[in-house]
């Protein structure tokens, strides 16, 4: 790395100090709490580094992404990856000795510039190139020599060089990825705020309404300067130059006007979308249970009404009742005076009348829609289920029904918004006009409009600018009125992001599933527990589903041991999966205590905990998702895989008896299954299950029923594997 580099990098003994800077300098929101440095043995260590990084920046409340990039999309990486920590590589001299890594502390970037926060909390500005030289030293490394001797053997000199030399670079190293870069981004409970400034729309914002507010200011002048020179009769060549001058100053700001929304719906949209999908996944199992695919993805479609009308609708609507307001001075000053005014704001309501009216509809025909979506959906799903049980005579039954009600709505929509797009602009300017009237018929204007000709010619005026604003308005109302009826069906995706689960302290997250969970200082990583201390204990535990008063669970006291092989029995109905749920922390005790190695799951922290006891779920609560065969395997490891992620589950799954599937699929681990892909068998997918569990590596393995579409072979072969694999086991089944 270049001198310059080195000085303004942070070491990794101090990430702590750094993470914290930085979440300050992205104003990324970071909750106010102490990061300690990473323990020594990890400074060096390149993944046991990483889950460091990712579990501090949780603990801050942010969200760590390692990310990596092809070569030649390194530089694009360095100039748009801020907020982010870049790690340096090694110097090549000391390559073959450990040595602390170190880091470049990324605030925002740009397309000439990018910002770095130096260890004495210092923003320096740095051309990119000269990071993305650094990030790729190690990579250009092997074939520098190369190049130079071909760029030597061609002649090539002078400033041309250094553009050959990247271009050469750039064939040969395309397929090859750089790594060590690290996004921190506000957390899906994050404050909508926080994640509005890290998106920059306040910025944009405020360039939209500038933009859009000297645009119309100019287009106001522009008309009221030709309309002084028609009634003055002025139509000198130096009149009308500033008149066309004017039209031209319209361009540039409207082009910056269209220009900031773009960005701005692109940005807002991200962000919408971004905290959607992170309350869709912290959905709860009852709400997901609650709710069929149809209505589920009813909600997905809505979020595209809210991201396409809400910001369209927000600015039309905002900047419709500026030009309104300025249409009621405007009047104010012209022949109808006050009386237009009056006028205007009786307008005004029976707009919002209709407007009312055209949200009720919306409603109606919204739930209709969405109801035949529903309905198709779970029919689709069911249909294999249909052609071997239910008459063919009842499939269509009530969809000529359904589909008379949804017509009926959707016309009842279509009248009201035409009333609004049509009645609302056009009736005002008849009402408008009307209301000049007794002052044209009459031949002079209302007390304080001036002149008759200019007071007529002004009132005119006000009534085009309230019409285009009436215009605006009711384009505007129409789509909030669209925006709000879907927001009531997307409102539970984005308030389930606000749930906030547990993070772990990085002292924890870092030690591995098999390693023990003492803090750092206290223990050493790694360190085993004493003999008889219970891995997982639960004292008096006590469980009821919502809306039910009986417990499902009551007084239930659990202790399972390191090395333990333990069979639970029991009735259907009886709790089994209730209790596997629980030890498992996907569902959360009313009261008792559930401890891990001595610590509960707010100390330990959601995803450690759930690291380190793995649920393999029963049938109906296990998927094989649309993916490669190897993708649903690793589902509980990084993606995307090492080779060595591969090699293991190629070895567990022929472990489980399934290398003769792997042999038949023509991609073996590469082959896409799911419902499109390459069809598995009951039993197939339960072994698959398994799988998916014990390459997960935890230090309890919770098995529901996952044996039960097993033949007796296979299931004491697949039973003597995972006894054999698993450190500690609990298997669930009927008795």
């Amino acid at each position: 790395m270049t001198a310059s580099l080195a000085e303004i990098s942070w070491p990794a003994s101090r990430l702590g100090e750094a993470l914290v800077a930085l979440g300050r300098a992205g104003r990324l929101g970071t909750r106010a709490v102490e990061v300690s440095s990473p323990p020594p043995a990890l400074v060096t260590d390149g993944g046991g580094l990483g889950r460091w990084i990712e579990a501090a920046a949780a603990w801050l409340g942010v969200e760590a992404e390692p990310v990596e990039a092809l070569y030649p999309e390194v530089h694009a990486l360095v100039c748009e990856a801020g907020p982010a920590l870049l790690r340096l590589p090694p110097d090549r001299v000391l390559a073959n000795a450990p040595t602390e890594a170190r880091f470049l502390v990324l605030v925002g970037g740009g397309g000439r510039r990018v910002t770095l926060l130096t260890p004495g909390l210092i923003t320096l500005r740095l051309r990119p190139e000269a990071v993305r030289a650094a990030l790729c030293q190690v990579v250009e490394a092997p074939v520098a020599s190369d190049v130079e001797q071909i760029l030597a053997g061609a002649g090539v000199r002078g400033r041309h060089r250094q553009r050959a030399r990247q271009a050469l670079l750039r064939e040969l190293l395309a397929a090859r990825r750089v790594g060590g870069c690290w996004l921190l981004r506000p957390a899906g409970a994050t404050g909508l705020l926080a994640q509005a400034r890290e998106a920059r729309l306040p910025q944009l914002l405020a360039a939209l309404l500038g933009a859009h507010a000297i645009s119309y200011g100019l287009w106001v002048l522009s008309w009221g300067l030709l309309g002084w020179m028609a009634l003055q009769g002025r139509f000198e060549p130096g009149w009308l130059l500033a008149w066309l001058l004017l039209l031209l100053t319209l361009i540039p700001f409207h082009l910056l006007s269209t220009a900031a929304g773009g960005r701005l719906a692109i940005r807002a949209g991200t962000v919408l979308k971004r905290r959607l999908l992170e309350g869709a996944l912290k959905l709860e199992r009852d709400d997901v249970r609650h709710q069929g695919a149809g209505q589920l993805l009813g909600r997905v479609i809505e979020s595209e009404v809210v991201e396409s009308t809400a910001l369209a609708g927000g600015f039309l609507s905002l900047t419709a009742s500026l030009e309104l307001l300025l249409a009621g001075v405007t009047l104010a000053l012209g022949a109808g005076s006050w009386l237009h005014v009056v006028l205007l704001l009786g307008w005004v309501a029976v707009t919002v009348l209709l407007a009312r009216r055209l949200v009720s509809r919306r409603r109606r025909w919204t739930q209709e829609r969405l109801d035949m979506t529903n309905d198709l959906v779970e029919r689709m799903v069911g249909h294999r289920t249909r052609l071997a049980q239910e008459p063919r005579a009842y499939w269509n039954e009530g969809e000529d029904q359904a589909l008379e009600r949804y017509l009926e709505t959707s016309a009842d929509l279509d009248r009201s918004a035409t009333t609004l797009q049509v009645v609302v602009p056009r009736g005002w300017f008849l009402a408008g006009l009307l209301g000049l009237a007794p002052a044209f018929l009459a031949g002079e204007g209302l007390a304080g409009a001036g002149p008759p000709v200019t007071a007529l010619a002004v009132g005119v005026g006000g009534v085009i600018l309230a019409y285009r604003a009436f215009r605006s308005l009711a384009e505007g109302l129409e789509r909030l009125a669209a925006a709000a009826i879907a927001w009531e069906y997307v409102q539970p995706l984005w308030q389930a992001a606000a749930r906030q689960e547990p993070p772990a302290h990085p002292g924890f997250a870092i030690l591995g599933a098999s390693g023990g969970c003492e803090p750092p200082g206290q223990v050493e990583p790694g360190a085993s527990q004493p003999p008889l201390a219970p891995l997982l204990e639960g004292r008096d535990l006590v469980f009821r589903y919502p809306g039910r008063a009986e417990p499902v669970l009551k007084g239930v006291d659990v202790r399972i041991r390191a090395g333990d092989r333990m069979l639970l029995q029991g009735q259907s109905g009886g709790g089994k999966s209730t209790l596997a749920a629980l030890l498992t922390g996907c569902r959360q005790p009313a009261s008792g205590l559930l401890l891990f190695r001595g610590l509960d799951r707010e100390t330990l922290g959601a995803e450690s905990w759930r690291r380190r006891v793995v649920l393999a779920p029963q049938f109906h609560d296990n998927h094989v998702l649309m993916g490669t065969f190897a993708f649903n395997a690793l589902l509980g490891r990084g993606w995307p895989p090492r080779s060595e992620d591969l090699a293991d589950a190629e070895r567990v799954c022929c472990a489980l008896g399934l290398g003769p599937l792997l042999k038949r699929m023509p991609a073996g681990l590469q082959q896409m299954v799911g419902e499109t892909g390459w069809q598995l068998s009951h039993g197939e997918k339960s072994r698959l299950y398994l799988a998916r569990a014990l390459l997960q590596g935890a230090d309890l393995l919770i098995l529901d029923e996952s044996f039960a579409a097993l033949d007796p072979q296979t299931l004491r072969h697949t039973l003597a594997f995972v006894l054999e694999t698993a450190p500690t086991v609990l298997v669930i089944a009927h008795p």
